[in-house]
């Protein structure tokens, strides 16, 4: 599985959960230091500005008292998700497309060859 967040630059932060991991909030938590850092890296204005935002939907994980307080903590802004909202997809109208270019046609040995080529 892989955990990614982007704006419409691109790819911000990617990472791979384990094998067997399911993405519960303690996952999730792990995931938004590296994502946070990122930000600062990848997108400066942003950071300096403190105008990024984080737009997640409504699942268990994400809604979590434990994620809504770390993202309080260090004043992360959060664009609310309506519930039931399927046509608010950002990952089918540009993730999802970018992703099958670079692995159609392609054929892998391995699944770290995969993950490899899968985010560039």
């Amino acid at each position: 599985m892989l955990v990614v967040f982007f704006d419409w630059k691109g790819i911000i932060h990617h990472e791979f959960v384990p094998s067997g991991q399911m993405v519960n909030k303690e996952l999730y938590q792990e995931v938004l230091a590296p994502l946070r850092d990122a930000m600062r890296r990848n997108r400066p204005e942003l950071w300096e500005n403190q105008t990024w935002m984080l737009h997640h939907d409504n699942a268990p994980a994400h809604e979590s008292l434990l994620i809504r307080s770390y993202l309080a903590k260090h004043h992360t802004s959060v664009v609310p998700h309506p519930p039931y909202s399927p046509d608010l997809a950002p990952a089918d109208f540009f993730l999802f497309p970018k992703l099958t270019t670079t692995l159609k046609g392609r054929r892998f040995q391995t699944i770290d060859e995969s993950k490899g080529n899968a985010i560039r």
